[in-house]
């Protein structure tokens, strides 16, 4: 059971090193939030925060031009990410499923074996998904919660799929997220910003099936 626990965490995590820069646009929030999820405001300061770490990493880096160039919407991709931290953290919650350090720990470890050593592997995160050296943690913990709730709810099925994405809709929908206009518009049902909806919530289920031969 702990095996098959941690190859989904493997996997999910897996796709988010995979996935493209997040490129979202974001419904109206209260004037100085860049958003408000279950009450909560999330400062325009702490997106500007995220976007410098990611900034100051990027320009450390020997693919500085290159990386900057390729993450233009910075920006909304960070607010993208704390709404969708908040909505994945309740959704876990109303299955019943949480994370400890160490699970988060464990799967950091093995995603720096899998890339080579943790130097390759935040280079990977930094190159292929815009996220920063201190901002791994986050993005692990995210990805273990995803892995661990579609494994609650029977993700490596197509109805096990569709109850992930049901969790996800209801728990966006629970917490009320209004986002300021100057980001796009919010949509509960498609965990969309603007046009945009990160592949691994759709996709960690199926990779998940095909991993373990669609059992």
């Amino acid at each position: 059971m702990h095996r098959r626990r941690r190859t989904a965490i493997t996997v999910s995590a897996a796709l988010l090193i995979a996935a493209p820069l997040l490129t979202a646009c974001g419904s109206e929030a209260r004037p100085g939030a860049a958003a408000v999820v279950g009450g909560e405001r999330i400062e325009v300061s702490a997106v500007q925060a995220n976007v410098r770490d990611v900034r100051s990493a990027q320009e450390s880096s020997p693919q500085s031009a290159q990386l900057v160039k390729d993450s233009g919407q910075l920006g909304r991709a960070k607010l993208y990410e704390l709404i969708v931290d908040r909505v994945v953290e309740r959704a876990a919650a109303d299955a019943g499923v949480s994370v400890s350090r160490r699970e988060v720990q464990e799967g950091r470890a093995a995603l720096a074996q899998q890339a080579g050593g943790e130097d390759q592997l935040t280079a990977m995160y930094l190159q292929q998904r815009g996220v920063a050296p201190d901002q791994v943690d986050q993005v692990v913990r995210r990805d273990v919660l995803v892995g661990k709730l579609a494994e609650r709810l029977g993700g490596a099925t197509p109805e096990g799929q569709q109850r992930l994405n049901e969790a996800f809709s209801a728990a966006a929908k629970a917490l009320d997220i209004d986002v300021n206009p100057r980001y796009g518009s919010w949509d509960d049902q498609k965990l969309e910003l603007g046009d945009y909806r990160a592949p691994w919530i759709s996709q960690v289920t199926r990779q998940e099936s095909a991993e373990t031969g669609g059992a």
